[in-house]
C-alpha cells in the first residue's frame, strides 16, 4: 500500500482564475495520471465519482477542514473565523445532531411543497420587471431569485435584499483560500449578524406565529435548544447555502440549455421535463467543492491516506468521471445514471436544504422558460474561482419576452 504522498499525482493550479473557466483539459490530464487523486497547494483534490461517494460517508474519520481554511485564511481567533468553525457544517456528533434536529422539520419535502405558491409568486415578480428588457445577464438576474424565496420563508422585508446579496457574494468565496478576502467577509459577516439578531428579536416582540424557518429558530430558541448566538450564525448560513449555490447552479443549467433550444422549449411546456434538466444540470456540473481533514490514519483502494491529510472533494465535477458516466461532457436529461450524482454531497453532512434546492430551480426554471423565449449567448461567459462555490459570473443572454398573460396560460395548460 503506497501513501498519498508516495503517489505520483498531478499539481493542478485550482486557485487561478483561468482554471475556474476550463477545468476539464486538467481533469483530463489528472486522470491519466491517476483515476480519482491530485494535488493542489495545500494537499490533496478528490475527483472520482465513486471515490467521492465513499470517502465522504466516513463521517468519523473525515471532519470538514474548517479549521485549515480559516488558518490560511488569516482568521484565527477572529470574528469571522469563530463563525465559520461554529457553522452547522463545522460540527460533529451529538452536536451536530442538536443543531441539524432543529432546523429538520422544516426541509421535509411535505413543508416545502406547501410553499410552492410562495415560490411562483417570487420568480413570476421577478420575470415581470426583468423580462420585458428582453436582453440581460442571466447570472445577475438569477442572483435575486434564491435569495428573495429565502426572504419569503422567513417573513423579512425584500426592500434589504440589495445589501443581503452583498454579504452572500462576499461570504460565498469563503472556501477561496485568498487570505487579501478577509476584511471583506469581516464586514459582510458583521452585518449579517446585527441583521439577524434584528430579524429574531421583531418576530419574538412581534408574537406572530407563522408556518415558516423563522419560526423554527425562534422556538428552538425559546426551547433552549440553540442559543441567540447559533440561531443568528444559522441564518447566515442558510442564506448563504441557499443563496450561492442554488443561483450558480440555476445559471450552469441555463447555460447548457440555451445551447440546446429545443430543450429549454420543452420546459417552458413540460414541468416534469424541469425535473430532469435541473438532475442532469447537477450531474454535469455543480457548484461545490468542500474540504476534509482526516482525524485518524485512512486505508482505502490502496492508498494510506495519513492523518492530519487535508483533502477537497470536487463534488462540483465529480459528474465527469468518465468511469462512472459515459460521456460525461454530454448534457443529456432524462439519463437515468443522473441520479446518482453527488452535488449534496453524501453522509451525515448532506445538504440539508436539498429538497428546498431541488423544487425552487425546478419550479423557477418552468416559469422562466414560459417568459424568455428562445434565448441566445451574445456576449463573454466568464467564471467564478473554481474552490468554494464554484459557478458563472457573467452570462449575457438576448431573448424575446414573452407576456405574464401568455405564461399563465402555459402553465394552466401544464397543470
Amino acid at each position: 500500500m503506497q501513501s498519498i504522498a508516495e503517489l505520483d499525482l498531478m499539481d493542478l493550479p485550482i486557485e487561478d482564475r483561468a482554471f475556474g473557466a476550463d477545468p476539464e483539459p486538467w481533469f483530463a490530464q489528472a486522470r491519466e495520471r491517476h483515476p480519482w487523486l491530485a494535488r493542489f497547494t495545500h494537499g490533496y483534490l478528490v475527483h472520482g465519482h465513486h471515490e467521492i461517494r465513499d470517502l465522504m460517508q466516513m463521517d468519523d474519520k473525515l471532519h470538514i477542514a474548517t479549521g485549515d481554511v480559516v488558518e490560511i485564511m488569516g482568521a484565527t481567533g477572529k470574528p469571522w473565523g469563530d463563525f465559520m468553525q461554529a457553522l452547522l457544517i463545522s460540527r460533529h456528533g451529538e452536536d451536530h445532531k442538536r443543531m441539524r434536529d432543529a432546523l429538520k422539520p422544516f426541509f421535509k419535502p411535505r413543508r416545502i411543497a406547501g410553499h410552492v405558491e410562495l415560490i411562483r409568486e417570487v420568480v413570476s415578480d421577478l420575470l415581470d420587471e426583468w423580462a420585458p428588457k428582453g436582453e440581460f445577464d442571466f447570472t445577475e438576474f438569477a442572483s435575486n431569485f434564491p435569495v428573495a424565496v429565502m426572504f419569503g420563508l422567513i417573513g423579512a422585508d425584500i426592500a434589504d435584499l440589495p445589501k443581503i446579496k452583498w454579504a452572500l457574494e462576499v461570504q460565498g468565496l469563503s472556501y477561496s483560500l485568498d487570505p487579501s478576502l478577509l476584511p471583506e467577509m469581516e464586514k459582510a459577516h458583521a452585518m449579517m449578524m446585527e441583521f439577524n439578531s434584528d430579524l429574531v428579536t421583531k418576530r419574538r416582540a412581534s408574537g406572530e406565529s407563522r408556518d415558516d424557518l423563522l419560526h423554527e429558530l425562534v422556538k428552538a430558541e425559546d426551547a433552549g435548544v440553540l442559543s441567540h448566538q447559533e440561531v443568528c450564525e444559522q441564518l447566515f448560513f442558510l442564506f448563504a447555502a441557499g443563496y450561492d449555490t442554488s443561483k450558480n447552479q440555476l445559471g450552469m443549467t441555463a447555460r447548457l440549455l440555451f445551447q440546446q433550444p429545443e430543450l429549454w422549449q420543452r420546459c417552458a411546456h413540460d414541468r416534469d421535463f424541469c425535473t430532469l434538466a435541473i438532475e442532469e444540470g447537477l450531474r454535469h456540473s455543480s457548484p461545490s467543492s468542500p474540504p476534509r481533514i482526516a482525524q485518524e490514519d485512512i486505508e482505502y483502494a490502496g492508498v494510506l491516506i495519513p492523518k492530519g491529510t487535508h483533502l477537497m472533494f470536487l463534488l462540483n465535477i465529480s459528474g465527469r468521471d468518465p468511469r462512472a458516466f459515459e460521456d460525461p461532457l454530454a448534457y443529456r436529461p432524462g439519463r437515468e445514471s443522473a441520479k446518482h450524482h453527488l452535488a449534496f454531497g453524501k453522509g451525515a453532512h448532506i445538504c440539508l436544504g436539498l429538497h428546498l434546492a431541488r423544487f425552487q430551480m425546478e419550479e423557477g426554471l418552468h416559469l422562466i422558460a414560459q417568459r424568455l423565449k428562445d434565448p441566445e449567448i451574445v456576449g463573454e461567459v466568464s467564471w467564478r474561482r473554481f474552490p468554494g462555490v464554484w459557478g458563472l459570473e457573467t452570462l449575457p443572454i438576448r431573448f424575446t419576452p414573452a407576456p405574464a398573460a401568455q405564461a399563465e396560460r402555459a402553465r394552466a395548460e401544464t397543470c
